[in-house]
């Protein structure tokens, strides 16, 4: 279980508000999206990687002590490669090409019809 940033209780890990100092602990009210707070007097875009690339969006930047997107530069980025099956890329091929499939078979047909007819 986590922490409360400012009372140090420990608090549910989908608790929106600290049930202890009433400290907002989920951003926008939503328990899936996590509200980082700078812990010291720096502000969290000084180790941003949004801010490092220039990439940040936020209108409370430089100076932000609260952020819902603040990614630390020097954490790894986890790699997350996704590996899906050769049943699922061919079902999603055919559904993405399916206009065209469908089309150049009956041009086929035509040119079939067209040529056995004589």
């Amino acid at each position: 279980m986590p922490d409360c940033p400012l009372c140090h209780q420990s608090v549910d890990a989908q608790a929106i508000v600290c049930p202890y100092c009433r400290t907002t602990l989920k951003a926008h009210g939503h328990p899936g999206i996590p509200l980082y707070r700078a812990t010291g007097i720096e502000p969290l875009c000084k180790t941003c990687i949004y801010d490092a690339d220039d990439s940040c969006t936020y209108p409370k930047r430089p100076d932000a002590r609260e952020c819902t997107l603040y990614s630390d530069r020097v954490a790894p980025i986890a790699n997350r490669s996704v590996s899906y099956g050769n049943s699922f890329l061919s079902k999603a091929w055919l559904r993405q090409n399916l206009v065209w499939i469908v089309l150049i078979g009956l041009i086929v047909l035509s040119l079939w019809l067209a040529l056995n007819k004589r």
